[in-house]
Formats: structure tokens, C-alpha cells, sequence
């Protein structure tokens, strides 16, 4: 049985939505514009369709709009196809006629009137593309069973881009392992292929979402050689081991395909998604898994998906970022890729400017206040106007994130715009400033009913409006006092909060909101209904085919809610069979059968709350003899209680019956009609051998009991509730837990605490004392007493204090006992220190090491954290290499006074400087430093290129490396030869001087392979090398091309493979003419008894007879059917098929026509043949 119901979760939603609401101004009263909706800021079109730009303002009077384009003033009135909606800004342009791409570009609008000027986003307009797949053949790929593979899509670029998904011609998706799958690219590996991957139908397919468009590529053949069925062939007729090697292919170590090399890097943005991806190949297939050096996955927000080969980590934050390793083994060898993830952001709100409605001479404040990584830039307009640019206002100051405004007047009423921009993003947002004088109103409806279920949450509300703010009272009926404290909570917004609605909260309540111009009220009303409850649950059910089935479900609810009954079979609806029929309170099913097994649910819903219920059905063939049946026990009856005590009582029970199953335990389970009256909760269990059970009480609770027993079928319906015990209130027993001290601002002190349940409380009239004082300096304690919060605000506190911080329970029968004292700092602030004494050791070409001297403690004014240095390339020390590389961060956690500079640029000039951070931020950087890297070992050749390739000479061209790395003082270039079977040769070295960019190698043998190892060079050594393979020509007339072919090692085995087909195709020819069945000329020749041989006559191409004897012997690994057999299909041909024509025989049946046509290409064949002819002596 399985029991759900509604509260939490709708709660919430009720909660957010009265308490997340901004200011709103009545439309009625004037007020600057306010933007209510915009088109996106990267808006795509579908160029099939019209483009609408949104624009919608409200403001009073109603605001009108006009619009920029690329910065410029937009003149809608001179282009016939662009239309405004009435009382809107928003633009409808008619591209009947027109290419779409015409209007692309970057529009804003503005909605003014004589209050002020709101503006929207920059929105970007540009078309959708779906452009159609380049025309291309793609040739078939032949690959050897075990190696890796990648085919290509290289989709079209589109806009947005497609997404790729590759399927057959049947358009059904390709299946995908952990060996074959689709990289982030698109594109299909194969870590090694075998030979059932050989298909003619891989396609790729890529869907542009935006117009719902498929473009397909070129189907992709691909076919796998094996090499068995060769080498069985030839084994057979030879007698030998296999012609070709080993048919299955060599086990390979991992390699990274992608990434390559063991480490890289990647850059994600803040709350975006970030996919990491390890491709790679070998054999057997690797495996791949995931781990972060740095700490620990986030839970909830990552996912390893595609066989392993991609970790996702979706809502990035600043935590993600660090190394993460990529693990590929095999049971040869595993191999490690590193990616240090760095997490940058694109500007998002920490406070977001909000509408400010002032009473003249009042003040205020708009705040915008938004973080970033870089930090954003904040730029403040009024009215569209940059504010710098704005008429002055003495009354008004801008302080970065934050304007202040100081006895406003009247007519002073303007739209600011906040603009929060770093290189990764921008954020924009109108906030007015409004001044007026208005009595209060209330907004919320007139005599408003609110329902709720006992024991919920129930909000009341209380929208109002004025200038000055009114402030909010609450009455309940004709009660004169206010509203305040428990069991009532008043919230900022005038909403009035029940935490635990009970049925004497039901009734009239009067809203007064009062400022110092008026008064208004108004009058809601709250009904606490009473919960749904399942009294009779459905029960587990084993029933035998063709019998009828009843579950009950009797439910309870408030007589005014009208309920809806509602059955489920395994979640889902119920079949639609006559066999089912519904009543108010039961599911009866007529003639059972097994597809009728499942799980039953009913649902008891009202309009405010439901209940459900679910039972097992259990279908069994019917038996001529009964079946023992198995079902949970009855519920235990003759509930007492005894040794009563004001913590503790006895309780004791009598089992019900078992039914075949013995009981394991017996579950005791309370409810407390004084706090949570008909919800049961679990209090302890015993095994099923006892019936007795001590249990330990609290004080000032209404304890009911009740029990249920638990065998292999299920627990039983609950017992009937023993007597109400009421257990006295008493001083409570423990404190709030979870107390912390910290600041929210440099200058105050937040005490938080986890507030207690009533079950805790012990006793009525909850309350909390909390106490604080500064470490070491005060003696005394200062405390306040408050109730029905869980926090508490000390304000004036100086910056980062140490406070001893504790919270006591307090209820009506005395105090809780000493709490414990923490120890919590007041608010930080940013450091107002630099680091001293900033040195640098240079220890190689890539490292350095930077020293500081720590700050004074005083002066970090928060928890130190770390600090940051931050380095970047200023330029390198080579005329070639002249580049700036962008800002650095290494961050050093933690009282350090050092810290090492890795992957640094040889041969560089650095600049650098170092920071203190605490939780607050960044104190001022040092002094910037520079330092310069000495050489290193140059990085590889930017290309080796063979220009020209003769008999017996080669020419080479380079290109120095990109990254010099220092003076160049030559090159090394090394070569050998290949042989066919790609066998090394003896190592050639040759020294060239650092100004050459080519040179010709002379004296080199004739079509031959040769491989050449190229690196540069400084005075640190030689670099990495760069690798390319040459072929001399073998007649220089001769195309370099061909002569490439014609050494490749896979083009002489499928011309020996060719070779050896037709060599077996013909002997098995041979061998099945020689078994044939009885024609005239094999008669002739079973007569013959002649044992000599009998020579071929050359002038007519006929054989002589042959003998019977010994010589009558299959060829030489050559296999014939053990029947003796020749099948038609394969060796029963007509010799006319041959000669192209009628054939003639001799009397004795021998074939004497010439061949033509096909024979003559049959003898060719067989010229070169090594059969021995001794072996046979007719063709027939």
C-alpha cells in the first residue's frame, strides 16, 4: 500500500507567488513606461515567414515608441513593408517579395513619455539557414578488421546549427557501443571495426531545428577485409601454413583521438553546459571512465553519457571548475588525458534595479548590482541617455552599483537603465523613479475567499499602494488587537502567513493599510477545510482465473469539497473492458485473467488536497484442489496501556491472525492530536515474537498509539487507536541547532538557527533567546528575546569581529538548558593591503616561482582565502613571435608566501602581479614585476613538403616552427628506408644550417620508400620532430603517382590476392571435371586400361587418355566432394559456352574444336599456372 498527498509542493508555489511580486504602480496614476515584454536578444527568423519584433510598454500616459537599427534612428514610415501595431512598439515586417536577410541587423526600442524613457535589448536579428549538403562521390572504405575508424559528416554550416544523427537507408538509427559512437563533432568512430560493420548505408543526417529542414549526406560504403577465408583456401591446397598472416588483427594499446596528447584545456561559461569528450581507439575496445583531480562531481548536475566517452555537467558554477581526467584501458596498457576546465561568466544579477516610488522630499536608492568573471562594468543611463550626458540633478549621486537619491521633488520622476557588460555578455534593465503623493489602496480583491486544508500553510493577502508606503495591520473578526506572533506571521508585502492553519483560524479578516496621507482596509475570509482520507484501503488480492476481484477504497473528506474518484491500473488509465466496473467506493473486475495482474491505485481528489491507495492483484491459475493462500495478517486488537510514567508508558497488544505467513515485527506508530492531529508517524518497532513494547515520551504531547503487524505478504491495516495518554508541558529538554554568526554586510552580524518543532518545544509559548557579545572584549552578553523566526539581524557591528554567538529555548514553563556558544565573525570587507617584497626566480623555460611577503593580518578584514597571481605574456623575446597572450590566474589557497608559474612561453618577456583575496573579494594588486624566460627546445617544423622526387634524388622544403622559442641554430634531418614489409633501414643523419628552408638528397636507390625525421633546433637542443615519407620513381617518365601506388604494401596483396582467386577458381575446375559423371568421352576412358600416358595433341588442344592408377589422384591440397558429385551450378558448364560457337567431338568423344573468344582468355589464364600437367591427361 503506498500513500500520497499534496501540501509541500503547492505551498511553495503559493509562497513564491505572493511574496516575489515587484512594485507595481496602479496604470491609473501616472507613472514612467515600463518595458512588459521584448523579443529575445539573439533572435533567428524563418525566412518563410513574416518577422515580428516584439515591443510592449505600459506607462501613463501610454507610452510611444520608436526604434534604432544599427545604432541609427529607424524610420518606419520610409519602408512600406515595416509596420507598427497600434499602442504597441512591436514591428510586423512583410517579406512577401523581399529576401529576409535584408532586415538583418541589431534594433532597439524605446517607450516614452512625458515621465521618462524606457529602452529593451539590443535584439540581434538574423535568418535561419539550413544551407543544402556540397555535391560529393564518396568512395567506398576498405579498412582491415581491427583497425579504428573515423567517418566524417561535415555537416553544412547552418544557423543554428543542425543536429547530426546518422541512420540507414531505412532511415533507422545505427546502433552505437562503447565501440561504434557518434563524437560531440558528428562524426563516426570505430574504435576497431569488424567485419559486420561492412554496409553500403552510413548516413549522416543533419536536422536544422529552426526550419525543421533534413539534409542528407552521401551514402558511405565501407567494407572490412578478412583475410580467413584466403588463408583456409590456400592451407587446403599446400598443405601449408597460411599464405597471408594471422587473419585476426593485432591487439593495440589506447590512443586518444580526441583530445589528443595527455592534457588540454577548455573554457566553459557559468551555467551553461559543459561537455567534456574522450575518444579512442584500440583493441580490444577501451574502456573509458571519469574522474575530477579538484574534488568531487556535483551531484544532480552530472551525467556520463555515450558509453562513457562524454562527462556533462549541466547549470555550470564556479566549483566546476579544475582538472578533470579522462581514464582509457585496455588489458594492455591505460593511458591518462588531463583537461583543466576554467569557468568564466557572463554578467548575472546579485540585485536587480527595481521600480522606486517616492513621496516628494522622501529618499531612496535603485541598486544594480551584478557579478561576472571578469567582473561586469556597470554604465548608468537616464532615459536612454548615458548619465554622465543627463542634466544635472544635486539631489541625485551615482556610486558605482548603486544611485542615491536625497529629498526628491516633484517632476523629478525619470527611467534609469543599469547596463551590467563584460566581454562574455551584457545585462540590461529599466528601473524608474517615480514621485508621488497618493493615499493608500488596497489591491487585493474585496471579500476575497481563501480555502485551505488543516494542518497546511494559509496566506492571506494584502496588495496595497500609496505614497508614502502604507504600512499593514491585520484583524481577525471584531478582535481590536493586532495580529503579531504566533501562530501569525506578517511578511514585508502585507501578506499574512498561518504556519499550521487549524479550524479556529476560520473567519474574517480586516486589512488596514495606513500611511500619512489616509487609510483604506479591506475585508478576506479564510475556510480551514477538513483532509481527505482513505479509512479503507485497497488490500493485496490473489485471485484465480475466471474469478471476480472487489477492491474497497472508503474514503473521508470535507462535506464541501466536492470529490472525484479515480482508478489506476500500473499508473496508468484503466483498461477500456465492460469486465471493470467502477463504483463510489470500489473496483469490482469480472472473470480474471493474467493480463489483469498489476498494481490498483485509487485516487480520492477535491479541488484542494487528495489521497491514494494502492493494492497488488495477484492472478493464479484455478487448482482442483485449494491452494495454500498467503496474505498479510490482521491487525492486532486489545490495545492497552500500563506503567504510566511522565516520560514513558507500556503498551500492550494481542496479535491477529497470521494467514499462513508468519509475523517478523510489529510497528508502533503515534499521533499527536495537540500539534498534528491525524497525521501517524513511526515510533519504534519490536520483533513479531513480542506484543509488548516500552515507550519513550516527550512532554506536552496527546499521544494516540496504534500498531501494525508485517509478514511476507505486507503490513496489516492499522489496529483501532489505544486511549489518549497526555503527557505534561515541561521546560524544554534541548536548544535550536545549526547556530552560525556571519555577516551579509561589512557592518552587521546575521545569527541563524534551525527553528524547533513543537514536539520539541515541551511546552507552550515557544520563544528564543539570543545572545551575542564581542570576543575578548565584552564581558556581558546582549540578548533579545523573538519568536517564529529563525534569525536574527545585529546591525552597527564594526568590520570582521570575532563574535561568541548563542540561542536559548524558552517556554512558558522555564528555560531550555545552557546552549552552546559559537563563535561567528561579523561581516568582511576587501582588503586595503597589497603583498610586499614581490620576487621572482626564474628555475627553467616554462617555471618560475614568485615570492611574497604575506599581509598583516589586520588588514586582509575577512577570512583569508588565498592569493591570486596574475601573469601574462607581455611579448616574446623573438622578432617572430611578437604575440600577447591573454591575462593569467593562478590562485593560491590559503597563509602562502610562494607559489610556481607552470606552462610558461620560453624565450618570453612576463609581467605579473599578486593579490590577498578573502570571502569579500580582491584586495589592490603589487607593483606589476616582469621576468624573462630563458630558451627552449623550439617546437616542431611548421611543414616538410617533398617537392620533387627522380630516380634516384629527393628535394625537401620546411618552414621553421611556429613557437622558435629562442635562436635558431639549425636542423637535424635524419632518413632510412622502407622496405615492402615495412622493415626499417639503416639511420642517415644530416646537420643543416638554420637560414636553409630546402635541400636535395642525392645518391638514393630507385624506387624506393624512404621516411625522414625533420626537427629544428636552438642552443637547449633539438625539438620535436616532423615525420613524412617519400618514393624515388622507378622511370622518370613515369608519373610519381603511380609509382607511390605501386609500392604501397596494400596494393601488391590485393594484386597477389587477385592472382590466387583466379589460381583456385581454375583448380577447382580442373579437379571437378576430372570427377565428372558418364558422357561418351568418360566411358571411352573408364575402358581404356592403358596405364601410359598419353600426351596432349598440340595440333587440336586435345588431351590424351590418362591413367586410372596412380596417377588418378586429387591435385596437391585440392578438396573434391566426398559423393564424387559435380553439382550443375558449379562444374556441369557446356564446353560451347567456351568456344563462343557449336563444338565438335572425335568418335571417342574428345573435344577437337579450337577455342575462341572466352578460351582464348582460359589460356592465358592458364599459362602461368603451377599445376603439374603430369597430374591430368583430359580436360573432360
Amino acid at each position: 500500500m503506498e500513500r500520497t498527498r499534496a501540501g509541500a509542493a503547492v505551498f511553495l508555489m503559493l509562497i513564491l507567488g505572493h511574496l516575489g511580486n515587484a512594485l507595481e504602480v496602479p496604470l491609473d496614476l501616472a507613472q514612467p513606461p515600463t518595458i512588459t515584454q521584448q523579443s529575445p536578444k539573439d533572435y533567428i527568423i524563418d525566412p518563410r515567414e513574416n518577422i515580428v519584433i516584439h515591443c510592449e510598454a505600459k506607462g501613463k500616459p501610454h507610452p510611444s515608441f520608436s526604434w534604432t537599427r544599427n545604432g541609427t534612428h529607424f524610420d518606419i514610415d520610409q519602408d512600406p513593408k515595416v509596420t507598427m501595431r497600434p499602442r504597441s512598439g512591436t514591428l510586423v515586417v512583410d517579406i512577401s517579395g523581399e529576401k529576409a536577410e535584408t532586415y538583418e541587423g541589431i534594433y532597439q526600442c524605446t517607450a516614452r513619455n512625458k515621465h521618462g524613457a524606457a529602452v529593451s535589448n539590443n535584439i540581434i536579428i538574423r535568418q535561419s539557414r539550413s544551407p543544402l549538403w556540397s555535391k560529393e562521390r564518396n568512395e567506398p572504405i576498405r579498412v582491415q578488421e581491427g583497425e579504428a575508424l573515423v567517418l566524417h559528416c561535415r555537416p553544412p554550416a547552418g544557423l543554428p546549427p543542425p543536429i547530426i544523427f546518422w541512420m540507414d537507408v531505412n532511415f533507422q538509427r545505427l546502433p552505437q557501443s562503447s565501440r561504434v559512437f557518434q563524437a560531440l563533432n558528428g562524426d563516426l568512430y570505430f574504435s576497431n571495426v569488424l567485419t559486420e560493420d561492412s554496409r553500403n548505408d552510413y548516413i549522416c543526417y543533419a536536422r536544422f531545428p529552426h526550419t525543421q529542414t533534413i539534409q542528407q549526406k552521401q551514402p558511405i560504403t565501407l567494407l572490412v577485409l578478412n583475410l580467413d577465408a584466403f588463408n583456409e583456401t590456400v592451407a587446403a591446397l599446400f598443405n601449408e601454413t597460411d599464405f597471408f598472416s594471422d587473419g585476426s588483427a593485432e591487439e593495440r594499446k589506447p590512443t586518444f583521438l580526441i583530445p589528443s596528447g595527455s592534457s588540454s584545456s577548455k573554457m566553459v561559461l557559468r551555467g551553461q553546459v559543459l561537455e567534456l569528450e574522450c575518444v579512442t581507439e584500440g583493441l580490444p575496445t577501451p574502456e573509458v571512465s571519469w574522474s575530477k583531480l579538484s574534488g568531487e562531481f556535483p551531484d544532480k548536475r552530472t551525467s556520463i553519457v555515450t558509453f562513457q566517452k562524454i562527462l556533462r555537467i549541466v547549470n555550470v558554477s564556479d566549483a566546476d571548475a579544475g582538472e578533470y581526467r579522462c581514464t582509457a584501458h585496455n588489458r594492455l596498457a591505460s593511458i591518462h588525458h588531463t583537461i583543466r576546465v576554467t569557468v568564466k561568466a557572463a554578467p548575472y544579477w546579485i540585485t536587480t534595479p527595481r521600480n522606486l516610488v517616492l513621496a516628494p522630499r522622501e529618499k531612496g536608492q535603485i541598486i544594480c548590482r551584478a557579478s561576472g568573471t571578469p567582473k561586469p562594468t556597470i554604465n548608468w543611463a537616464m532615459n536612454g541617455i548615458p548619465i554622465e550626458n543627463s542634466p544635472e540633478d544635486s539631489n541625485r549621486k551615482v556610486e558605482g552599483d548603486t544611485i542615491i537619491f536625497e529629498e526628491v521633488q516633484t517632476g523629478s520622476s525619470a527611467v534609469y537603465q543599469c547596463n551590467a557588460s563584460n566581454e562574455y555578455g551584457y545585462l540590461l534593465s529599466n528601473a524608474f523613479v517615480n514621485v508621488l503623493s497618493e493615499t493608500p489602496r488596497v489591491l487585493t480583491p474585496a471579500n476575497q475567499v481563501y480555502q485551505v486544508i488543516r494542518n497546511n500553510h494559509a496566506l492571506l493577502d494584502c496588495s496595497s499602494f500609496g505614497s508614502p508606503i502604507p504600512k499593514i495591520t491585520w484583524f481577525k473578526d471584531s478582535q481590536s488587537s493586532t495580529l503579531e506572533g504566533d501562530p501569525y506571521l506578517l511578511h514585508e508585502n502585507g501578506t499574512l502567513e498561518i504556519y499550521v492553519a487549524q479550524a479556529l483560524n476560520s473567519g474574517k479578516y480586516i486589512c488596514v493599510a495606513r500611511n500619512t496621507l489616509g487609510i483604506a482596509e479591506n475585508h478576506v475570509y479564510l475556510e480551514v477545510k477538513e483532509p481527505t482520507r482513505i479509512l479503507k484501503q485497497p488490500k493485496y488480492k490473489v485471485a484465480q482465473r475466471n474469478r471476480n476481484v472487489v477492491f474497497e477504497c472508503k474514503v473521508k473528506h470535507d462535506p464541501t469539497l466536492i470529490p472525484i474518484m479515480i482508478w489506476l491500473k500500473d499508473n496508468g488509465e484503466l483498461p477500456d473492458d465492460e469486465r471493470f466496473l467502477v463504483d463510489s467506493d470500489s473496483l469490482t473486475i469480472t472473470d480474471v485473467t493474467e493480463n489483469d495482474a498489476g498494481t490498483y491505485t485509487c485516487i480520492m481528489n477535491t479541488t484542494l488536497d487528495h489521497d491514494s491507495a494502492s493494492a497488488e492483484l495477484t492472478v493464479v491459475e484455478a487448482a482442483p484442489t485449494p491452494a495454500v493462500i498467503y496474505e498479510q495478517p490482521d491487525p492486532p486488537t486489545d490495545l492497552e496501556l500500563t506503567d504510566m510514567k511522565p516520560r514513558s508508558v507500556q503498551l500492550t497488544w494481542i496479535p491477529g491472525e497470521e494467514h499462513n505467513s508468519p509475523i517478523h515485527k510489529f510497528v508502533i506508530q503515534y499521533t499527536d492530536s495537540l500539534h498534528d492531529h491525524g497525521h501517524w508517524h513511526n515510533l519504534t518497532h519490536v520483533p513479531g515474537s513480542k506484543t509488548t513494547a516500552h515507550l519513550e515520551l516527550s512532554p506536552y504531547v496527546h499521544y494516540s498509539f496504534r500498531v501494525l503487524a508485517l509478514n511476507a505478504v505486507g503490513l496489516s491495516d492499522p489496529s483501532n487507536p489505544s486511549h489518549m495518554y497526555k503527557t505534561n508541558p515541561a521546560a524544554p529538554d534541548e536548544n535550536p541547532s545549526g547556530v552560525k554568526g556571519f555577516g551579509t554586510e561589512h557592518d552587521n552580524l546575521m545569527i541563524l538557527w534551525k527553528p524547533m518543532s513543537g514536539l520539541q518545544a515541551n511546552g507552550p509559548g515557544l520563544q528564543y533567546k539570543v545572545m551575542w557579545r564581542q570576543k575578548d572584549v565584552d564581558k556581558n552578553w546582549t540578548s533579545v528575546t523573538v519568536a517564529n523566526v529563525s534569525k536574527f539581524m545585529v546591525s552597527g557591528t564594526p568590520t570582521f569581529t570575532p563574535y561568541e554567538v548563542k540561542v536559548q529555548a524558552i517556554n512558558n514553563n522555564g528555560i531550555g538548558p545552557d546552549p552552546a556558544v559559537v563563535t561567528g565573525h561579523s561581516g568582511e570587507d576587501l582588503p586595503v593591503q597589497a603583498p610586499d617584497s614581490v620576487q621572482v626566480l626564474v628555475l627553467n623555460s616554462t617555471l618560475a616561482e614568485v615570492h611574497w611577503e604575506p599581509v598583516p593580518p589586520k588588514t586582509v578584514r575577512g577570512h583569508l582565502k588565498g592569493y591570486k597571481v596574475y601573469y601574462w605574456l607581455e611579448r616574446s623575446l623573438h622578432k617572430h613571435n611578437s604575440h600577447r597572450v591573454e591575462q593569467q590566474l593562478l590562485t593560491f589557497s590559503g597563509n602562502k608566501s610562494h607559489g610556481m608559474l607552470p606552462g610558461l612561453q620560453p624565450y618570453s618577456l612576463y609581467l605579473f602581479n599578486v593579490r590577498v583575496f578573502n570571502g569579500k573579494g580582491e584586495g589592490p594588486a603589487s607593483s606589476n614585476l616582469q621576468f624573462e624566460t630563458p630558451e627552449g627546445v623550439p617546437g616542431r617544423p611548421s611543414f616538410l613538403r617533398i617537392t620533387n622526387s627522380n630516380l634516384n634524388n629527393l628535394t625537401l622544403e620546411w618552414g621553421p616552427p611556429n613557437d622558435r622559442n629562442g635562436h635558431l641554430t639549425g636542423y637535424i634531418l635524419k632518413y632510412q628506408q622502407v622496405n615492402n614489409s615495412n622493415e626499417l633501414g639503416p639511420m642517415e643523419e644530416l646537420a643543416l644550417p638554420a637560414n636553409k628552408t630546402s635541400v636535395t638528397l642525392p645518391n638514393l636507390k630507385y624506387s624506393t620508400r624512404y621516411k625522414f625525421y625533420f626537427n629544428a633546433k636552438t642552443g637547449q637542443g633539438a625539438g620535436p620532430a616532423i615525420t613524412e615519407e617519400a618514393v624515388t620513381i622507378m622511370d622518370e617518365a613515369m608519373p610519381s603517382r603511380q609509382a607511390d601506388i605501386a609500392t604501397q604494401g596494400w596494393f601488391i596483396g590485393l594484386m597477389c590476392a587477385i592472382a590466387l582467386l583466379i589460381l583456385v577458381l581454375l583448380i577447382i575446375c580442373f579437379i571437378k571435371r576430372n570427377k565428372g559423371g558418364k558422357y561418351p568421352v568418360k566411358e571411352k576412358e573408364d575402358a581404356h586400361t592403358d596405364p601410359e600416358f598419353q600426351p596432349m595433341k598440340e595440333d587440336d588442344c586435345t588431351f590424351g587418355e590418362y591413367s586410372d592408377t596412380e596417377d588418378h589422384k586429387p591435385l596437391k591440397g585440392s578438396r573434391t566432394p566426398s559423393n564424387g558429385t559435380v553439382h550443375r551450378d558449379s562444374s556441369d558448364d557446356s564446353l560451347v559456352d567456351y568456344g563462343g560457337g557449336d563444338g565438335q567431338f572425335n568418335e571417342d568423344g574428345s573435344f577437337i574444336g579450337q577455342y575462341s573468344g572466352k578460351s582464348s582468355i582460359r589460356e592465358t589464364a592458364e599459362a602461368p599456372s603451377p599445376v603439374n600437367t603430369t597430374a591430368m591427361n583430359s580436360f573432360v
